[in-house]
C-alpha cells in the first residue's frame, strides 16, 4: 500500500477571514457574521477559515497573530463594519495610529499612539482593491477603494496584518469594510443583506486569489 504524504498546515491551501464581534452599543456585527457565514466553504481551491477578533486595542492583534501561526493562510482578508458607507470598501492603507472615537470593547480608548511603536507610517493592502471592485460592479455590488480605514480597532488590525505579513513572503492580504446589515441602519441609514455581503466577499476572495497584479483604472474612490 503507497505511503500517504500528509502535508503540513504550511501546505495547506487556506484562506483566513476574520470579522469583529459587536462594539459601539450594537448587538449585531456584519462583518462576524460574513466571517462566520464563510467558515468551511472552499473558494478557488482554498479552504477558508473564519475568525471572530475582538475589538479591543491589543488583544485584537494578538489573536490575528495566533490565528496566523496556527493556520498559515495564503491569503488574509480582515472585515470590518463602517456604518454610513453605501458600499463594500477594500481599504487601501492602513496608517500607524491608534486614535479611538469611541472606547473599545474593554473601554480602552487610545489617543494618537502607534500601533506598532518604530514600525513605518503606513503600509499598503496587497490585494487588487481596483479589480475587487470592478468584479463587484460587474456583479451589480455597490463598491468603492477606500483611502482610509479611520483610527479605531479597524485600522489598528490592518495595520497589524501588513506588519506581521512582512515575515510571510507570498502571503497577500489586506481589508475590507463592509455596511450596515438592514436590521441595524435606522432610517435613511445605507444597508446591505447580508446575502448579498457574503457573495461579494467570496467573489472578492476569488479574484484575491486569482489577480496578481491590479487593475490600474482611475475614480471609483472615497477618500
Amino acid at each position: 500500500m503507497p505511503l500517504v504524504k500528509r502535508r503540513s498546515p504550511r501546505e495547506r491551501h487556506k484562506v483566513l477571514i476574520t470579522g469583529f464581534e459587536p462594539f459601539g452599543g450594537e448587538t449585531i456585527n456584519p462583518s462576524q457574521a460574513i466571517a462566520q457565514n464563510l467558515h468551511g466553504t472552499e473558494i478557488g481551491g482554498h479552504e477558508v477559515v473564519g475568525v471572530l477578533l475582538p475589538c479591543v486595542f491589543g488583544a485584537a492583534n494578538r489573536e490575528l497573530n495566533r490565528q496566523l501561526r496556527a493556520i498559515w493562510p495564503r491569503l488574509v482578508i480582515c472585515l470590518g463594519q463602517a456604518g454610513g458607507r453605501a458600499a463594500i470598501t477594500p481599504e487601501r492603507v492602513a496608517i500607524n495610529v491608534d486614535d479611538a472615537r469611541i472606547p473599545d470593547n474593554a473601554g480602552g480608548q487610545p489617543v494618537d499612539r502607534p500601533v506598532v511603536q518604530g514600525g513605518p507610517a503606513a503600509y499598503f493592502s496587497t490585494l487588487p482593491v481596483k479589480a475587487m471592485v470592478a468584479g463587484l460592479r460587474a456583479d451589480g455590488v455597490p463598491a468603492e477603494v477606500s483611502q482610509t480605514a479611520g483610527t479605531f480597532v479597524c485600522n489598528h488590525v490592518f495595520y497589524g496584518l501588513m506588519h506581521a505579513l512582512r515575515r510571510r513572503p507570498g502571503v497577500r492580504g489586506g481589508f475590507i469594510h463592509v455596511p450596515f446589515l438592514p436590521e441595524q441602519a435606522s432610517r435613511g441609514q445605507a444597508s446591505l443583506a447580508l446575502d448579498t455581503m457574503v457573495a461579494a466577499i467570496a467573489r472578492v476572495t476569488e479574484i484575491a486569489l486569482k489577480v496578481r497584479r491590479d487593475t490600474r483604472v482611475g475614480g471609483g474612490q472615497i477618500s
